[in-house]
This record gives C-alpha cells, sequence and structure tokens, in this order.
C-alpha cells in the first residue's frame, strides 16, 4: 500500500524543480527566435498567466479528487465506467504514452547538451537513421546517446521507498535554487538594459509571422511552465492531499513566474539576443563573458545538477499513471504491482524509465513540440471542461473542498490559452497531435469492444 509521507515542502520541491529543471537553460534561445527579438519574453509572462489560471483547474480537481495518476484519476472520479468516463481514461493512458516520456526526455536530452561544455564530442553524430532504415530522415548525436544514460541514472535513483526518494527530491531542489539564484545574481549586476530591450520598429505588431511567433513562444513557456500539477500524480502518497496540492501548485507557479522571468531577463542584460539565438548553452556564455572559464564550468555543472532534478521528478510522477491505470483495470494488471519492500510501482517505473529512453534519441525541438501538441485537447482542454461539468453539478457545487476565485475566468483563460497554443503549432506537428488522437478513440473502440465481449461471455 502507499504511504502519505510527502509534505508541502516535499510537494513544492517536485513541482518546481520538474518546471525548472534544464527548460529555461535550453529554450530561451528558440523563444527568443520566434519573435525574432527580446519581446519575446512577453511568452514567459502570458505562459505564467496561463499557468496560474490552469493551475486553479488543477487545484479543484486534486482537492476535490486526490489520488495517484493526475487526470487519469480525475476522469475516474468524475466519469466513472460510463463510456464517456472509459474513453476519456483511455485516451489520457493512450496520449500519456505518446507524451510523458517526450517530456521527460527533454530533459535528459537537454541535460546532455551543457554536458558537452565539458565534452564537446557529445555534439558530434552518432549515427543517421538512414544508416538503420533505409529511406529515414534526422541524425542522432552522442550527446543523445548520452541521454539515455542520463535516464538509467535517474531510474536507479527512483527506484526506492517514496519518502526516500522525497528527502533526495529535496537536496536536488537545493541545488536548483542555488542554480538559478546564481545566474540571476550575476545577470542583474552587469545588467544592460540597452541589450535586453533591444527592439525592432515592429517588434510589437501582432500581424502575419508575429502572431504566429507569439504562438511558438507560449508553447515553449508552456513546456517551460510544465510540472506545476506534477504531485497530483502522487495523491495517494501526499498528507493532507486537499490541502497539500492546491497550496503547493499555486506557490510553485508564483516562485517559478517570477525565477523564469528575471533569469531570462537578466541573461539577454548580459548576451546580445543575436548571440543567444546561436547558443546551445546561453546561460554557460553568460557566465564566461563576466568571470570566465572557471565559473562557466561551474554554472554548467550545476544547470547538469538542475535538470537531473527534473528529470528525476518528473519519473517519480509519471511512473504512477501506469500503476493508477492498471489498478483500475484499464492497463495490464502486472503494472498495478507494489515492491514487496519498499511500497512503491517498480515495475511502472521501470517501464516509463525504458519507454523515455527510447524518446531520447530524438531532436530536443521535435521533442517539445509533439508532446504538447499529443497533449493539450484530452488533458489539458479535457480538465477544464470537467471542472465546467463539475460546477454544473447542484451536488457539487457545496461540497468542493477548493473553489478557484472568480470562476469561470480562470478556467476560460486557461482555456483560450491552451487553444491559442494548439492553433497556431506548426501543421506538421498539429497533424502528430491529432493523429494520436484519432488513433487512440479507434484503439479504444477496439479495446472497449474486446472487454464488452469478454464481459459477457458465459
Amino acid at each position: 500500500m502507499l504511504q502519505r509521507k510527502l509534505r508541502l515542502l516535499q510537494a513544492v520541491s517536485l513541482n518546481t524543480s520538474t518546471m525548472v529543471g534544464i527548460g529555461p537553460f535550453i529554450t530561451i534561445p528558440l523563444l527568443v527566435a520566434s519573435m525574432n527579438g527580446p519581446q519575446a519574453m512577453v511568452g514567459w509572462v502570458l505562459g505564467a498567466i496561463v499557468a496560474l489560471a490552469d493551475g486553479l483547474v488543477w487545484c479543484e480537481l486534486a482537492a476535490a479528487f486526490p489520488g495517484s495518476g493526475g487526470t487519469y484519476h480525475f476522469y475516474d472520479a468524475a466519469y466513472g465506467e460510463g463510456r464517456a468516463g472509459r474513453l476519456l481514461k483511455f485516451l489520457f493512458v493512450w496520449q500519456f504514452f505518446f507524451s510523458g516520456p517526450l517530456e521527460i526526455a527533454s530533459g535528459a536530452v537537454g541535460l546532455a547538451k551543457y554536458l558537452a561544455y565539458f565534452a564537446p564530442g557529445l555534439l558530434g553524430t552518432a549515427w543517421s537513421w538512414g544508416d538503420l532504415i533505409p529511406g529515414a530522415v534526422g541524425k542522432v548525436a552522442w550527446g543523445q546517446v548520452a541521454a539515455v544514460g542520463v535516464m538509467g541514472m535517474a531510474t536507479l535513483l527512483a527506484y526506492r521507498r517514496i519518502e526516500m526518494a522525497g528527502r533526495l527530491m529535496v537536496v536536488l531542489w537545493v541545488g536548483m535554487l542555488a542554480t538559478v539564484g546564481w545566474v540571476i545574481a550575476t545577470g542583474l549586476s552587469h545588467f544592460n538594459p540597452s541589450l535586453a530591450f533591444d527592439l525592432a520598429p515592429d517588434a510589437w505588431s501582432l500581424t502575419g509571422a508575429n502572431a504566429l511567433g507569439l504562438g511558438a513562444a507560449l508553447a515553449i513557456a508552456m513546456y517551460d511552465y510544465l510540472g506545476y500539477y506534477q504531485v497530483c500524480y502522487l495523491g495517494d502518497e501526499v498528507a493532507e492531499p486537499s490541502r497539500t496540492i492546491p497550496r503547493s501548485i499555486l506557490i510553485s507557479v508564483v516562485l517559478v513566474s517570477l525565477i523564469y522571468l528575471t533569469m531570462n531577463v537578466s541573461i539577454l542584460g548580459v548576451v546580445p539576443w543575436r548571440e543567444v539565438v546561436k547558443s546551445d548553452h546561453a546561460a554557460t556564455d553568460m557566465m564566461l563573458r563576466i568571470h570566465g572559464a572557471t565559473a562557466a564550468g561551474l554554472v554548467s555543472a550545476m544547470i547538469v545538477w538542475t535538470a537531473m532534478a527534473s528529470v528525476f521528478a518528473s519519473l517519480l510522477a509519471y511512473s504512477r499513471v501506469p500503476y493508477a491505470s492498471a489498478k483500475a483495470g484499464h492497463f495490464f494488471r502486472t503494472f498495478a504491482a507494489t515492491h514487496p519492500r519498499g511500497d512503491f510501482p517498480h515495475l511502472s517505473l521501470l517501464l516509463i524509465g525504458g519507454i523515455t529512453m527510447v524518446a531520447c534519441l530524438f531532436e530536443l525541438e521535435t521533442i517539445i513540440a509533439a508532446l504538447l501538441s499529443s497533449r493539450i485537447l484530452i488533458q489539458f482542454v479535457g480538465q477544464i471542461v470537467t471542472v465546467f461539468l463539475l460546477h454544473a453539478r447542484p451536488e457539487a457545487r457545496g461540497s468542493l473542498p477548493f473553489r478557484m476565485p472568480f470562476y469561470p475566468i480562470p478556467a476560460v483563460v486557461a482555456l483560450l490559452g491552451w487553444l491559442f497554443v494548439f492553433g497556431t503549432t506548426e501543421w506538421t506537428i498539429l497533424a502528430y497531435g491529432l493523429g494520436t488522437l484519432v488513433a487512440g478513440v479507434g484503439a479504444f473502440a477496439i479495446w472497449d469492444g474486446m472487454v464488452r465481449r469478454r464481459e459477457a461471455a458465459p
């Protein structure tokens, strides 16, 4: 049986470590390039607004339905075993296998990019896909191979009792705070406003390419903010979940929003944005410019530590999804097993760790875009609709343990934000998201039919 050992400090450290991780260190070049200038920082501001609004959606659902599995558990509790409930639960687990490991892999691949500061050979090509699969395109760098090893290490660290994993999470979290604190302090102490706000005359035009650029900037920002809800996946292991989970979500969003905006503006105030766009490790470049090679090497090592904290937190949380669905009978029963001595879902953990190792072999930009496009509709939009439906039920209105302030405004803001990100996605990635959803509906029809026939058999 899972033990309720995670308290507010561990919950905040889990969320914020997942949110910060490697994200802002590797995506600032992508963000600035999306709008061709530092005005792209508005993407992080809008992202903070959407994340806070969506965080209130998670707060309502997690307080009302605390349990392992996050969205899967919310759908199970809200819709039950009716056809709509079975479809939503199946589709969530289905998309999870297309997006969850990609999210974890993005942290491991980003970690390898900063490792390349010490071992430049990691940027070299290990093999081309065309050498293995005739007609396939793309290459795999040695850094991506190293990311596979990183995932093996993270799986080993997560393979332990939850209270031990929670203590380890706090240690990694302290290292993360020290890293971003040093980067922010260094950037602000050498801040040059003329660099940070070097805007083109048409910087704020939202026509044509700039509108699509804002969508891309918001998508990158939302990728960086992903994780404010991470503790929801471990709801059965949180003490006083109806109080602890909402508090941890709101603290995490506010804290990380301040960290992101301050850190990235401080980097742009030292390193010209045209150089940032071409950089694989902007924070290291800033430190090299100010303090020299020794400081640059040290901050790179600290960023690697921060990235490991994010990978560890994501793996710990996402490994509970197959466990929760298997326990409820919507996935292979084998993965409902817990470790005989450690009381943690060890087989589910090994499954997610293994899939993520494979996901590490794809390019970072593809990983980020694909994980968002496959997740937005069935998870984020689906949860917002669920909150609307809960509020429409007379019996639920007065019994919700947590009610978002100014309802329904935050839910509407979150809905519009996610739909804007989805609607401005590159069409090939959009096709991936819609394709996985359509395939999931088809797979559900087959799976549900098999289950029904089995139940009806004498």
